[in-house]
């Protein structure tokens, strides 16, 4: 019931995610790297090391992790943080009471969540790809930190080590719809201090991310769509079957 319930929580977030990038940022596309075993066990580790301090997901056991090449003593060295059985569910030691305190809300559970339609202009990978690279220092903010595709988010940027330190450049320009008015727009990031990655080094640690996230809403859709083209050719094949056999019994009848 706790996992339903987390599930629920999720997709009841994804309206509001949806409208998260009203501002009109444009989401790059986010690299596929499903099949990518090494980019998927990266993955695994920065969502482990990274993301389970606040953020459960309460779909996915750690034994599953074995489907993306890691055995089970690599799982209990590595990424076992937050729990004592590789058998056990991706749940957060972040307490209900103290998230609301620390945030004003709950995390939401990350099971399910690269699998939701963002926004309009983009998949709920682009979105998260876009968002874990937009984040900026913001000394207006709460935490400290905005984002360009969610405006004034309450999440802190819990990946600035491996970023380093960014400001935004915004200018006033001229309104191309309005004569005479002008608008508030962004120009661009200014890199204030240096993180342990480059940035190409940390749009790489990135897409890995977001990869393990769309990998962890659907484990099985690599099966699943091998399954499907064989699916597809035997029904292609009955209708045939059918098709012939109908055609063989109205000849016999007339």
């Amino acid at each position: 019931m706790n996992v339903l319930k987390n599930l629920l929580v999720a997709l009841a977030l994804i309206p509001a995610l949806a409208m998260a990038n009203e501002g009109g940022y444009t989401l790059d596309r986010a690299p596929d790297r499903s099949n990518d075993m090494v980019a998927l066990q990266n993955g695994a580790k920065l969502f482990v090391n990274y993301c389970l301090n606040c953020h459960s997901a309460s779909a996915m056991r750690y034994n599953r992790l074995r489907d993306i090449g890691l055995t089970e003593d690599q799982i209990k060295n590595n990424l076992l943080f937050a729990s004592d059985k590789v058998g056990d569910l991706m749940k957060t030691n972040l307490s209900t009471k103290d998230a609301k305190e620390w945030f004003g809300v709950v995390p939401p559970d990350l099971s399910v969540i690269a699998r939701a339609k963002s926004s309009e202009a983009g998949t709920g990978p682009d979105w998260i790809y876009t968002y874990l690279r937009t984040y900026y220092q913001d000394d207006t903010r709460p935490t400290g930190w905005n984002n360009m595709v969610f405006p004034n988010v309450g999440m802190p940027h819990v990946l600035w080590e491996l970023q380093g330190i960014r400001t935004a450049k915004f200018g006033e320009e001229k309104d191309p719809h309005e004569e005479g008015k002008m608008i508030h727009k962004f120009q661009g990031f200014e890199q204030v201090k240096a993180g342990k990655l480059s940035a190409t080094e940390y749009d790489t640690a990135v897409a890995d991310l977001v990869s393990y996230l769309a990998w962890m809403g659907e484990p099985t859709q690599d099966q699943r769509k091998r399954w499907g083209g064989w699916v597809v050719m035997f029904l292609a094949l009955l209708s045939f079957f059918a098709w012939r056999l109908n055609a063989s019994y109205w000849k016999e009848v007339k």
